[in-house]
């Protein structure tokens, strides 16, 4: 397990650094400011277009920009909202949260360069079944720009179609199997493999059918779980109401400021909530990634920048909407900085074994357990280089031998000997289990159903479209006979990945830090070297709504 973790951290630290992440933001920044801040008229604009107003069945496409709207939202309004805010609050504190606003801001912006290039550039040559996302810009665009540079798009597009692969597997397929199998499981004691079977039979039954039936059943989907959530996040604030406005401004100012560590939460600096706050939002929204944009691309319009402006709405919605209704959920509560869950009955003896610090098995005497349950412990020692305090987590898994149980403890490369801090362990809710203990500490069992369904709903719409994502990649790939092989290593994906493979928080986000970083890598030049079309044809529509033209 050690060894596993450290390759997926060593991964992680090369493709995820603070410069890369100013980039991505300041990418945002410079096409919001050239673009004369189109927030706003994404805001405005972009509701009317998904009420119908402008729908016309003439037009090349699939499906209508309600359905488009949803279908990319089922890739974004997902257990990134759930599971993704609480991993960010865990590892980067309060101020994670106010790095994801800025994301949600910013990423409007760039989402709406993603999918209005995809429309410009995408397929109609069955204009029933469009293709589009930002592997067709790239391989159509610079072919017609600069003929002889038509092998640096292709070699862009095909970097780009396997990466959308290998995120859709990670990032799109396995973080959210992952969650739900670890959420059914700890309310309802069921096994992964029984809980991956059903998603696995309900993800192929939906994508066979292709891009309309993912629309119909997304555009069911996705508010039918919104609106669960909502009203569900409503009524534990209304419960903690007063402590909102503090909690805001703890979010603000642990920014910008280090947050002490205290209870289950072991400290962290602006660094680390820039940096796990940025990530986790650019998981969630998408902004910066191209992926939704191919689900836009199949949508009915002749006006490639109407489309762009109703994708610009995701990251409002996504980001600024539905992820801080669980900040403020975690938050208030206080889950996220809770004591101790399980007294010690024995602490574990600390030994060196050259460079690296090892705990001793500890026996558990009390309490009721379960084989592989995951827990954590907190301890000071030689600087953590994430958050740049001196404290960290230390996993541990139950085992069970001979109708007693104990936990075995990952061990912690140090230079000086850990001291164990409190007075306990600390149960290791991972993701979304945590907002679930959030939920629960205002209403006993309303976080174990809530939670449940939600993450069942969020993990079938989110895998649904991004199996839709990586599918387009394989055919642009392998052409359209790849779509079948592709489909059933993808839904073998979402079975192996509720077997327990995965144990902590850290993994977890390491492992949907990779799928996220390559496809990252892969669409931002794209967003670069083209993106200039996207903002000359949004001011030209700009022009023509002004003279009365749309």
């Amino acid at each position: 397990m050690g060894n596993f973790s450290e390759t997926l951290a060593a991964i992680n630290v090369i493709l995820w650094n603070d410069t890369w992440i100013l980039i991505i933001a300041g990418t945002g920044v410079v096409f919001t400011i050239w673009s004369g801040f189109l927030q706003y008229r994404a805001l405005l604009h972009g509701p009317k277009v998904v009420s119908g107003v402008y729908d016309n069945q003439n037009d090349p496409g699939a499906i209508n920009h309600f359905q488009a709207l949803s279908a990319a939202l089922s890739g974004t309004v997902g257990l990134g909202n759930i599971s993704g805010v609480a991993l960010a609050i865990a590892l980067g504190g309060p101020g994670a949260i106010f790095w994801m606003w800025v994301v949600g801001f910013l990423g409007m912006s760039i989402k709406f360069v993603e999918v209005t290039l995809s429309m410009l550039y995408r397929n109609t040559s069955d204009p029933e079944n469009p293709h589009g996302g930002p592997m067709w810009v790239a391989g159509t665009a610079l072919k017609k720009i600069k003929p002889e540079l038509a092998w640096v798009g292709t070699l862009l597009a095909f970097l780009f179609a396997f990466c959308v692969m290998m995120s859709s597997g990670t990032g799109g397929n396995m973080f959210q199997a992952w969650n739900v199998a670890d959420v059914t499981n700890e309310y309802f004691n069921i096994s992964g493999w029984i809980t991956g079977s059903i998603l696995t039979l309900i993800v192929a039954s939906v994508l066979i059918g292709g891009i309309q039936r993912i629309g119909k059943v997304t555009g069911v989907l996705v508010p039918l779980m919104v609106i669960i959530y909502v009203l569900a996040g409503l009524y534990v604030l209304f419960q903690n109401y007063s402590a909102i406005p503090e909690l805001l401004k703890l979010i603000i100012l642990s920014a910008f400021i280090p947050t002490e560590a205290t209870g289950a939460f072991i400290g962290g600096t602006m660094g680390s909530a820039f940096l796990f706050g940025m990530k986790r939002a650019i998981f969630s929204n998408e902004a910066g990634q191209g992926s939704s944009a191919i689900a836009h691309a199949a949508v009915k319009t002749d006006e490639p920048v109407r489309e762009g402006l109703v994708g610009a709405m995701e990251p409002f919605i996504d980001t600024i909407v539905v992820c801080t209704f669980t900040a403020l959920i975690i938050l208030s509560t206080g889950v996220w900085n809770r004591a101790p869950d399980i007294p010690f009955d024995e602490i574990p003896a600390v030994s060196q074994q050259g460079g690296t610090w090892m705990f001793a098995e500890t026996a558990l005497l009390s309490g009721q357990w379960q084989n592989e349950e995951a827990l954590m412990m907190i301890v000071r020692a030689a600087k953590n280089s994430i958050t740049d305090q001196h404290f960290h987590r230390i996993s541990g898994v139950v085992k069970a031998a001979n109708g007693k149980f104990k936990v075995d403890w990952q061990p912690l490369k140090s230079e000086v000997k850990p001291e164990i801090i409190g007075d306990g362990f600390y149960k290791d809710y991972v993701g979304a289990t945590l907002t679930a203990k959030a939920f629960d500490t205002v209403a006993p069992g309303l976080g174990k159903w809530l939670i449940t369904i939600a993450s069942w709903l969020f993990a079938i719409s989110t895998i649904i479209a991004w199996g839709y994502y990586g599918e387009q990649g394989a055919i642009y790939m392998m052409g359209d006979k790849s779509a079948m092989p592709y489909r059933v290593v993808y839904c073998s994906l979402t079975f192996i990945a509720t077997l327990g493979h995965i144990k902590t928080s850290a993994d977890l986000d390491n492992m949907t830090g990779i799928g996220l970083g390559v496809i990252v890598y892969a669409n931002l030049p794209i967003c670069w070297i083209f993106g200039y079309q996207a903002i000359a044809a949004y001011k030209n529509y700009v022009r023509r709504m002004k003279a009365g033209y749309i």
